[in-house]
């Protein structure tokens, strides 16, 4: 049966990597993290004039270039100036050319949202009435691309050497001390801090391109890498890169100086690096936690915490998986993973597995928002697919508990086996019957040679015995390799054999002592094999060799015959399995679109879709632009009012001022008065604050009632230049 354990695994390993593999492949390109929920004008609004500006509105803070906006004739020419402005929240505007024919316009966008993830759309108005139009409004996103999967691999390769590399450490120092003297499992953390540097190191290599142009050539281009550098995940890259070298450190102490420590010192170097290993683990953790879903939206600095310790207890439990499925099939014969470590192993999973049902139960509420949001967006079903493998993965572990159990219960036999393993090899073999008798009586020396050949479980040949009286005793190396006369001790009457040691030095006991230097020198002479000393020690070393490799799989025999062990590393080994799969989908939910953001950003295309399809009704937000001369100098311009939405209740207003070329430029004063005269309402006053050169803003502004409403606009110039302008709009 242990024959077939190694080809099982792999054949299992290999089947759990192209499962995860094809989750990775079969995924569809990563959706962004913010939305776009609003825009002015709106998609597919036909306007009577051209706007001054195209106003986009995201779901949350995003991060722009100097070409995230670009707005496109019929033609597909540029009739956007200036970079992108910021007028207020997650509105972000860019300025139009003036005197823009009718026609159909295309505004297409490429934005970093402040989670880390690039948004990319388009959407198109038409001035006067909808034309022809030579550009596409769907185009490839930089994430669809090449660099968009190499990027989400390495995100992937990322997240398992930490899980890893963290996992790992935490089993030895909590779990299996003895384990910092393992090859195998010091090789496993090691394996796993060098796939998260590289994956890391690969990461911000690949930002730049993956957030711009998506071109694999332009990974090695430095100007992308100093951009990259200057935000926030640039900054979580090279923080985690910092944290990695210390983890480095830890990880040189616990497999290199650890082991060689007494019991006192080692407790004490336990406590230093527990300490020490949980502040870097959680400095890496949290370097995905600033600068990702956590760090935006509803309670984020509730949210970044919780996922710290949802990424520590991720690491605790499938790490410590990965190491005591190592342990248990790569430990050498004579230090197994013990009862002990492996029940530690199941309470320190038990207690991962609660932390992670309390933080991930957080996190659902906080991405999703609502009950609809599991099956209506992509989010919500990959997070179903997600707590499906969990329960699975928990229902194998309880299988596991149960051979845990078992394994503790098991009678002291196991004991005694360990126990007569340890003992030497030499030990061993004394026990059996007829181990180093020699051939013939008479003759010590060459029975000695014959009963070293003869037994196969010592790692050197014993001594044999002389029968015969008078008889010598010499050594098996000793007869192998043509040992001098001096060499070999003789027996009197009825006398004991010398052992090896005193043979050496031509001692004997019983009456009569006598020097090696006797006639018996002649005798071991001609039974020993001087003349073929060479060929001798060859044979001895290859005899060695082979007792060493038979005792070694006698000892791993005894160790596989245990059933409860063997239970528990099938179990052990279908948990890691299931493991993996579920590392997969984790990667693919980070780089999807939350639940909440995206029903938000299905309701405002709701809303704009019925918008344009109704020409009758109110289209939500206003735009006004209105000429005004005040008479002084400098006195002439257009100032512009935003309300949005338009209806009755709270309405955010945006005000912007314009001299007659285009420029913004700042007045002393602005006032905005509503009136609704049918009603005998108003005027209301408003008094917007300065944002910027040439734009105010205020938000909550009251529309107590539907109807044609008249915004009166006061704009002041100088001390004692002002003008007053108004139009008329229907709101509600």
């Amino acid at each position: 049966m242990t024959q077939t354990i190694a080809p099982r695994v792999r054949t299992l390993v290999l089947l759990f990597l192209a499962v995860a593999g094809a989750l990775l492949a079969g995924a569809a390109p990563a959706s962004a993290h913010a939305a776009l929920t609003g825009s002015d004008p709106r998609q597919g609004a036909v306007v009577d004039r051209a706007p001054t500006r195209v106003s986009l509105t995201f779901s949350e803070p995003i991060a722009v270039s100097d070409d995230a906006v670009r707005v496109l004739d019929p033609k597909g020419k540029r009739v956007d100036k200036g970079a992108p402005a910021n007028p207020s929240g997650t509105t972000y505007s860019v300025q139009l050319l003036s005197g823009l024919p009718d026609g159909t316009y295309t505004v297409a966008y490429q934005v970093v949202s402040a989670d880390s993830h690039p948004v990319a759309g388009a959407f198109t108005f038409s001035v006067g009435a909808p034309s022809e139009t030579s550009v596409p409004v769907s185009a490839q996103a930089a994430d669809d691309g090449p660099v968009g999967w190499l990027y989400g691999f390495g995100r992937y390769v990322s997240y398992a050497g930490f899980v890893v590399m963290v996992g790992g450490a935490a089993f030895v120092l909590a779990c299996w001390p003895r384990g910092s003297g393992v090859r195998a499992v010091q090789r496993l953390v090691v394996s796993g801090w060098l796939a998260l540097t590289a994956a890391t190191l690969a990461l911000l290599l690949l930002r730049g391109s993956y957030t711009s142009s998506g071109k694999v050539g332009d990974v090695f281009d430095l100007t992308l890498l100093g951009d990259v550098l200057q935000t926030k995940t640039g900054a979580s890259l090279v923080s985690r890169l910092l944290l990695l070298a210390a983890a480095a450190l830890f990880i040189a102490v616990l497999f290199g100086a650890y082991e060689k420590r007494e019991d006192e010192e080692r407790r004490d170097l336990t406590f230093g690096l527990a300490i020490g290993g949980a502040v870097v683990a959680a400095g890496i953790a949290a370097s995905w936690a600033m600068s990702e879903h956590a760090s935006q939206g509803l309670q984020a600095g509730i949210a970044m915490p919780v996922d710290v310790v949802h990424l520590l207890a991720v690491a605790a439990w499938l790490g410590g998986l990965t190491a005591l499925l190592v342990a248990l099939y790569r430990a050498p014969a004579d230090s197994p993973v013990d009862r002990v470590a492996v029940q530690r192993f199941s309470r320190l999973a038990f207690g991962s597995v609660v932390a992670l049902v309390a933080t991930g139960t957080y996190q659902s509420w906080r991405q999703l928002g609502s009950w609809s949001a599991f099956t209506d967006t992509r989010y919500g079903q990959l997070l179903l697919v997600k707590i499906g493998i969990v329960v699975v993965l928990v229902a194998i572990a309880s299988v596991s508990r149960r051979w845990t159990a078992r394994l503790a219960q098991a009678p002291a036999v196991a004991s005694r086996d360990g126990e007569e393993r340890k003992e030497p090899a030499g030990a061993v073999s004394a026990k059996r019957p007829g181990a180093g008798r020699t051939a013939a009586a008479g003759h010590g020396a060459a029975g000695t040679e014959e009963a070293g050949t003869e037994e196969a479980g010592t790692g050197k040949a014993g001594a044999g015995e002389g029968t015969g009286t008078g008889g010598s005793a010499g050594t098996g190396e000793e007869a192998g390799s043509g040992g001098s006369a001096g060499h070999g001790g003789s027996t009197g009457a009825g006398g004991p054999a010398a052992s090896g040691k005193e043979a050496g030095h031509g001692k004997r006991t019983g009456p009569g002592e006598e020097t090696g230097a006797e006639d018996r020198a002649g005798t071991v002479k001609s039974a020993g094999t001087g003349r073929q000393g060479g060929a001798g020690s060859a044979r001895a070393a290859q005899l060695a060799r082979q007792r060493a490799a038979m005792e070694t799989a006698r000892q791993k025999r005894l160790r596989d015959a245990d059933p409860n062990r063997f239970g528990l590393r099938r179990s052990v080994l279908a948990e890691t399995g299931v493991a993996v799969v579920l590392l997969a989908v984790t990667t693919v939910l980070t780089q999807t679109e939350p639940g909440r953001t995206e029903q938000e950003a299905q309701a405002a295309a709701s809303v704009s879709s019925s918008s344009s399809a109704a020409p009758g009704r109110a289209t939500g937000a206003v735009t006004l632009n209105m000429p005004f001369d005040t008479g002084g100098e400098n006195g002439e311009g257009v100032v512009t009012i935003d309300l949005d939405p338009a209806r009755v209740g709270d309405n955010d207003l945006h005000v912007y001022v314009e001299s007659t070329d285009g420029e913004a430029f700042d007045v002393p004063e602005v006032k905005v008065a509503f009136t609704l005269s049918a009603e005998d309402i108003g005027p209301l006053p408003v008094v917007p604050d300065r944002i910027t050169t040439g734009h105010w803003s205020a938000s909550g502004v009251q529309i107590p009632m539907a109807g044609d409403w008249k915004i009166e606009v006061t704009v002041r110039t100088s001390d004692i230049d002002q003008v007053t302008v108004s139009k008329n709009a229907k709101i509600g």
